[in-house]
């Protein structure tokens, strides 16, 4: 006879943390995840690890993504893709995270003033100066 199926929601069973990673919508899709694990892009209570690394409620999970890093506490496990709200419940960022990322996003926006894009792209005789100034650092 068949067992009825748990709610996927909160479920206490075992978890990948890429299938959580894709659940939690940090990623597009799980084969992206697991690439983004591979490549050292995650840590899993501070330590690099697999994508078939078993997720607990309670870890820390570190996660680089482009030039941002968020460190999640994980708060439940859904092996299902949920909407944004009710996947963000999954999972809280701290308190020290959000503010690093403040403090970066901050920097970003004031060293792009100091670093003005010019309207038009150069022509041949602006671009050969450009070489040559290059060239000569």
């Amino acid at each position: 006879m068949a067992q009825p199926k748990q709610s996927a929601q909160y479920d206490t069973a075992t978890l990948r943390l890429d299938k959580w990673l894709w659940a939690c919508r940090f990623y597009k899709t799980r084969s992206l995840a697991k690439e983004m694990i591979d490549g050292g892009k995650v840590h899993y209570n501070g330590q690099r690890c697999k994508a078939s690394k078993t997720v607990e409620p309670g870890a820390m999970v570190r996660i680089s993504q482009g030039v941002d890093e968020k460190v999640v506490l994980v708060l439940g496990l859904s092996d299902k893709r949920l909407a944004a709200p009710l996947a963000q419940a999954l999972y809280e960022e701290t308190a020290d995270s959000i503010i690093q990322r403040e403090k970066r996003a901050e920097l970003r926006k004031t060293n792009s003033l100091f670093a003005p894009h010019p309207d038009t792209k150069p022509d041949k005789k602006e671009r050969r100066k450009l070489l040559l100034l290059k060239s000569q650092q």
